[in-house]
């Protein structure tokens, strides 16, 4: 990917519509620059400084990544390539190595800010303490327009995503034995992601299986995840993988034993919707509204 040829044309776009932009650790700072985001954690990590994760760019200037120590050191992102990146130590000011930042943009008096929709409020605080007058805008609306339109890298890292998933899925139902839970299944395929080239999950794996002898039920993972799949049942799989910052979102459903009459026609009834709103779409033609209906 050329990132820096990205930048570049992130930071035309944003002159006339902004002053300066920041954006956190997110799809949108991966996209510009290539440095990864790591998959949430149900705690929260804080580190000395952690409201200045992230890059500032501004029209005509060199962008600047800025990361606490604790960030650069464990995410080996102290020397990154094609960016020039600012460490904060743990007993420094955040806030003086963001002015002497700001101030390298000459912004004017009361400059229009453009953050990522993924900024944290403690960010935007310091901000305002740092620049009153500022005004501040979405920075990921203005960069949306240049993601829109994928390249052929692009498109080929999202296929890669797709084969992970076709790959992992195929082991998942190799593996598949009657007896199993919930949880077991989920935990087959949270395995074979990673197995096959994944870095995790792209959401929360999850199953939303039904049968004559097997509610629906929605809610009340921790008992439903224990509950013993005996057939008949449908096994409706939601998952996907991440791969180079792209995430994959894959849906299937599988019988469990042999189907009855109903579930048969019910499955023929939604592949056939599906293959002929597949075929209604025409490039240049329609939009997926109108495939859809």
């Amino acid at each position: 990917m050329n990132y820096g040829e990205r930048l570049q044309v992130f930071q035309k776009s944003l002159g006339g519509m902004a002053d300066a932009a920041f954006f956190p650790m997110s799809a949108d700072l991966h996209y510009l620059t290539g440095v990864p985001r790591d998959i949430p954690n149900f705690g929260w990590t804080m580190h000395p400084g952690a409201w200045l994760e992230g890059i500032w760019i501004a029209p005509g200037k060199d962008a600047v990544l800025t990361l606490p120590r604790m960030t650069a050191e464990f995410g080996g992102l102290s020397d990154l390539k094609g960016v020039e990146t600012r460490v904060l130590g743990d007993w420094d000011e955040p806030a003086a190595l963001v002015s002497d930042i700001l101030a390298k943009f000459d912004l004017p008096p009361n400059p229009r800010i453009a953050v990522g929709d993924r900024t944290h409020a403690e960010t935007l605080i310091h901000l305002q303490n740092l620049l009153p007058g500022a005004t501040f805008v979405s920075g990921t609306s203005i960069l949306r327009q240049q993601r829109l339109i994928k390249s052929a890298e692009e498109i080929a890292v999202m296929r890669q995503a797709g084969a992970i998933t076709e790959a992992a899925f195929a082991d998942v139902i190799r593996n598949l034995k009657h007896g199993m839970t919930e949880l077991d299944v989920i935990s087959e395929v949270n395995y074979q992601l990673r197995r096959h080239g994944s870095l995790g999950e792209s959401f929360t794996t999850s199953m939303y299986n039904s049968g004559p002898h097997h509610p629906l039920i929605f809610g009340d993972r921790a008992d439903k995840s224990l509950r013993v799949l005996n057939p008949p049942v449908a096994l409706l799989f939601d998952f996907g993988s991440i791969y180079d910052g792209f995430c994959y979102d894959y849906g299937r459903t599988v019988s469990f034993g042999q189907p009855d009459e109903e579930m048969q026609r019910v499955y023929n009834l939604i592949m056939q919707a599906q293959a002929a709103g597949v075929a209604a779409l025409k490039v240049g033609e329609n939009t997926t509204t109108q495939a859809d209906a």
